[in-house]
């Protein structure tokens, strides 16, 4: 067991023949190249954050539903997002929208500590358990307002945001540290395009779009009403 998930053996998990199709044909195929990236979601067993009924399509090329009308990202979109970020082992991340907790999870086996914030409680409790099943021991998780983030341990080497933002939160933005990376989906509540802050010095920002994207939407103080 490596950092609380098991280790891969094909002979034994019936869903490791579906993980590794879904890195090949829809993560390396449309052009993830980071190779820490495509290990993890390699390793990490997704249908252990979907509902029992849609197991089926764990590894599917899409989005899915969870409790409280919110979802469990398309592969592909987590994948981005994670390469986006450039994390390293000794990184310090802040996440908004814990959700299932997969990427919460994929982020504890990334990084050295993640701070996950998640406005729904449900949730949040869901997720608790299973990070806590897999044995995840680097992760803090949190009740509150995402847009406001986790002002407690600020500031984070890189921050990333899993709903979408009419703006950039300036609460957020001031969370990066010096050289650190933000990366959120911003837009309106149909479409958005999924964008890196990155700081620099004499706080000035480096902005960046990576296409288009749709997540639901980031509620609280600094996104959505």
């Amino acid at each position: 067991m490596t950092n609380g998930i098991p280790d891969r053996d094909d002979r034994t998990d019936p869903y490791a023949t579906a993980r590794r199709r879904m890195v090949e044909e829809q993560l390396i195929a449309r052009g993830i190249r980071d190779e820490r990236v495509l290990e993890v979601m390699r390793t990490m067993p997704r249908h252990t954050f979907v509902d029992p009924a849609l197991l089926a399509r764990a590894y599917g090329d899409h989005a899915l539903p969870t409790i409280e009308g919110q979802t469990i990202s398309q592969p592909y979109i987590v994948a981005r997002m994670l390469e986006l970020a450039e994390l390293s082992p000794e990184h310090r991340v802040l996440e908004i929208g814990t959700g299932s907790g997969y990427q919460t999870a994929l982020l504890a086996r990334l990084a050295a500590r993640v701070f996950s914030v998640e406005r729904l409680p449900s949730l949040l409790r869901a997720a608790q358990k299973r990070l806590e099943a897999m044995g995840i021991t680097n992760v803090a998780l949190r009740h509150g307002d995402g847009s406001l983030g986790w002002q407690e341990f600020a500031p984070y080497d890189r921050v990333l945001v899993a709903a979408a933002a009419p703006r950039v939160p300036d609460t957020l933005k001031a969370m990066v540290g010096e050289r650190g990376v933000l990366v959120i989906p911003v837009g309106s509540p149909e479409t958005q395009h999924l964008e890196t802050w990155r700081r620099l010095p004499r706080d000035q920002w480096e902005r960046r779009r990576h296409g288009e994207c749709r997540f639901v939407p980031l509620l609280g103080l600094e996104g959505w009403r």
